[in-house]
């Protein structure tokens, strides 16, 4: 038996695994899955990716479906539900940039005719490719994730630091993460 082998970030998770294995670092286009990935980054802030995986289906019900549609006209009543949602990370910032981002994103998709073409200009719209051996080796953010993460602060983005933008740029394949080793490296 051969088992797979993958970034040893992911491994001894079934739920973790399932998202390297299928998500991670493919290059996404759709803005709403973007805006999706965007959303659970900055919740993410501070804390586990699994945490966030594990909760991301509450995160769906909660946020209806991450409808940046809907989430633009989320009133105070609907904003203090969540605040009681148990299923989702309780923080009144993150629910209140959630909204704002929402905001933000479509004025993008205004400006740029849609959110891909505005976050995959940075890179030409080409995944950057790395090859890194160990996860050492990965940094937290770069100059890249620096940039962006100030331009969308310029353009109203709250929780959006480099770190969170350079995690968003890993989830959507903005650049491509995987160690060279995983079986995803060539497959992404």
């Amino acid at each position: 038996m051969n088992p797979k082998k993958r970034c040893s970030w992911c491994e001894g998770d079934t739920l973790y695994e399932a998202y390297h294995d299928e998500e991670w670092g493919v290059p996404v286009h759709d803005d709403h899955l973007l805006f999706e990935f965007l959303i659970l980054e900055t919740f993410q802030a501070g804390l586990s990716w699994i945490t966030i995986l594990r909760k991301r289906e509450n995160f769906r019900k909660a946020f209806d479906g991450f409808d940046y549609k809907k989430i633009v006209n989320y009133s105070q009543d609907k904003m203090d539900a969540l605040l009681l949602d148990a299923g989702i990370i309780r923080n009144r910032l993150k629910i209140k940039a959630t909204i704002t981002n929402a905001q933000a994103f479509m004025k993008i998709q205004e400006e740029f005719g849609s959110f891909n073409n505005y976050i995959w200009g940075f890179v030409n719209g080409k995944p950057i490719i790395n090859n890194f051996k160990t996860m050492e080796d990965v940094p937290a953010n770069t100059p890249l994730s620096d940039t962006i993460s100030k331009d969308l602060k310029k353009r109203g983005f709250k929780f959006v630091g480099s770190t969170v933008i350079y995690a968003h740029m890993q989830a959507t394949g903005m650049v491509n993460d995987h160690m060279v080793h995983c079986f995803r490296y060539k497959e992404v």
